[in-house]
């Protein structure tokens, strides 16, 4: 299993848009479609409505007790729908997602001015280029504090990318990595991934990782 599960993180990597349930998992109730906005983007109502002065987020975010968690989406992005009408749509991943983070939705091509970390204020699509972000769904998560961060910017600040789309096994997990600061001690998610299916493997509980669902049986400490 942990052979599958490695060479599956990386096929998992790979399911984005660039710039240009089966046997033993959990069919639970879904949560309720999200909406469409004026600018093709999926909205999450409980995503962060913010002034995207990025320093303020990540100190309101720590005063929770939470991590900053930038989604960058573009219309028309297959993979950005999938996240939200697969990923998001499962409570537990949703839960994980409100219960330990701020999440700030960013356009790859969007026009909205946003205070970078190091103070330069960029339009969305202009901060994009200057991350890196080449691609939709991208995820960063960032440090916990600020002091953390220093003066750097975003793309130097950031703890945790993930370029693509990852199914909801891989997307969980990818949350509760970034959240625990499992990156400190194992910098590689498919190595440390590895060791979650170890763990699920010794309790004997069955994961299928391409379903679009949880375990069943996904014990509630992990």
């Amino acid at each position: 299993m942990i052979q599958h599960l490695t060479r599956a993180i990386l096929v998992m990597g790979m399911l984005a848009t660039p710039a240009v349930a089966q046997s033993g998992e959990a069919h639970l109730p879904s949560l309720p479609s999200s909406a469409v906005s004026e600018d093709g983007l999926h909205i999450e109502p409980w995503f962060k409505s913010s002034f995207l002065d990025l320093r303020e987020d990540l100190t309101e975010a720590q005063a929770s007790g939470k991590r900053l968690m930038i989604v960058w989406e573009q219309k028309g992005c297959p993979y950005c729908k999938k996240l939200h009408d697969v990923n998001l749509r499962i409570p537990r991943v949703a839960d994980a997602v409100r219960r330990d983070f701020e999440p700030i939705q960013l356009n790859l091509w969007g026009s909205r001015e946003v205070t970078d970390f190091d103070g330069e204020v960029l339009q969305e699509r202009d901060l994009a280029a200057k991350w890196g972000i080449m691609f939709t769904p991208t995820l960063q998560f960032f440090p916990a504090t600020l002091q953390e961060v220093g003066d750097k910017p975003g793309d130097k600040a950031e703890v945790v990318r993930i370029p693509g789309y990852f199914k909801p096994f891989h997307f969980y997990f990818l949350l509760r990595y970034a959240k625990t600061g499992a990156y400190a001690q194992q910098p590689s998610f498919q190595r440390w991934l590895g060791s979650i299916g170890e763990a699920l493997d010794e309790k004997g509980v069955h994961y299928d990782i391409y379903a679009d669902a949880l375990p069943a049986a996904l014990p509630d400490d992990l």
